[in-house]
């Protein structure tokens, strides 16, 4: 096959990739490349290592609250409660930490298992009862909204040490070259370790899979990614403790949907509940579950964004948190209408907000504006993924 032969060939392919909605991250990769290299021309300061240190620990609260509502979005439903749980979260810590003398550890143990507990409730309603859960995590919003003001008192806020456990959680970098460098150099050896394992168990049972050359490349660029991030926050700081936690989080929740019998169940609920039922999948099950990892992940998300202030207050359980969240898995890439999605879509679609906020904040430009910019990526988001959606179907009615 000639040059020419091959060109149209991959030419062919991408096309068919682009009818099929399989480019995967590919479109958010290369806005987010655009969004970066727009707001460094225009201000030299935001690719700084100090910047993006910022950047790194301000996405990790609402990242944490979105890798939530990709579970909730995987089975075509949506969690408005959210928002108000984290808010909630970081309330009932400081009020048992600060007001009743209870030690940390246990009143962040406690914080976090309301948010399952809260969770489980929303989903045994949505599942047992039929009640639509749009209408049931919206009551969620209002009456977890007002329990944390309840909890907050009259000053609105409660502020708690910032040499904590919970302070601690967004003020905690690694320095050491040994550390940071040898922690990229293990999670890119771990990725290949794995990958090659995946190549010959599949070969071996004559299943599809990746070439080597496709995996040395994948890791090759992992090694990039992973050791030009440890170099530049190494320009300032250091690695943060919270992105860590934050990147543990998107990486064992990954491996749960990907790898377990659970997480097919959820893709395969996404996919059509009467499908799903007469595979065996206990739809019940699946959805209480998904909506508990949402209030768990909602829990952890408000607790680090409380970090961020060393403080509870009403902020942390903004409408803005909720709206950021969902516009995160979305503009990552979970599909709205459920089955198709990674807990990778919050880091990018995280990643792509905050960095608006963030350039936006340098040029000294208006929150408004920063708002339309992400309400205007957001329906584009939309808009590719209905497409990618009509496109399948439209050939099976063909």
């Amino acid at each position: 096959m000639n040059l020419n032969s091959r060109l149209v060939a991959c030419a062919g392919a991408v096309r068919r990739k682009v009818r099929e909605g399989g480019l995967g991250p590919a479109p958010v990769l290369l806005a987010l490349v655009v969004t970066w290299v727009v707001f460094q021309c225009l201000n030299d300061n935001f690719l700084s290592p100090r910047n993006l240190s910022v950047l790194s620990v301000d996405i990790v609260g609402t990242g944490m609250v979105a890798v939530g509502i990709v579970f909730v979005l995987l089975i075509g439903e949506i969690d408005l409660s959210v928002g108000s749980l984290a808010g909630l979260a970081g309330a009932l810590f400081a009020a048992l930490n600060v007001n009743l003398g209870m030690t940390e550890w246990l009143a962040v143990v406690i914080a976090v298992l309301c948010g399952t507990a809260i969770g489980a409730v929303h989903g045994f309603l949505f599942a047992r009862f039929r009640v639509p859960a749009f209408v049931v995590t919206l009551a969620g919003l209002l009456a977890w909204s007002g329990l944390m003001l309840y909890l907050l008192g009259p000053d609105s806020s409660i502020h708690f040490s910032e040499d904590g456990l919970v302070a601690t959680l967004t003020s905690r970098y690694f320095s050491a070259p040994v550390l940071t460098y040898g922690l990229a150099t293990l999670c890119t050896a771990a990725y290949l370790f794995v990958s090659l394992r995946d190549h010959g168990r599949r070969a071996g049972a004559g299943m599809p899979c990746r070439p080597v050359a496709e995996i040395w490349v994948r890791t090759a660029l992992l090694a990039v990614v992973a050791f030009t991030t440890v170099s530049v926050l190494g320009g300032f700081e250091g690695l943060p403790l919270a992105l860590l936690i934050f990147l543990g989080v998107i990486v064992a929740s990954d491996l749960l949907l990907r790898r377990t019998p659970y997480g097919r169940q959820v893709l395969a609920l996404g996919g059509g509940v009467e499908a799903a039922r007469r595979a065996g999948v206990d739809v019940t099950r699946v959805r209480i579950s998904v909506f508990m990892v949402s209030g768990t992940l909602a829990a952890v998300g408000g607790l680090f964004v409380a970090s961020r202030f060393t403080s509870a207050s009403p902020v942390s359980g903004s409408g803005m948190l909720l709206i950021n969240a969902v516009a995160a898995a979305v503009i990552g890439g979970t599909s709205l209408f459920g089955g198709r999605g990674s807990t990778w879509s919050a880091l990018l679609g995280v990643l792509i907000i905050q960095s608006i906020a963030s350039g936006m904040a340098l040029l000294g430009v208006e929150t408004a504006v920063q708002f339309m910019i992400t309400g205007g990526v957001l329906i584009t988001a939309v808009i590719f993924d209905s497409l990618a959606r009509r496109a399948p179907e439209s050939r099976g009615r063909a």
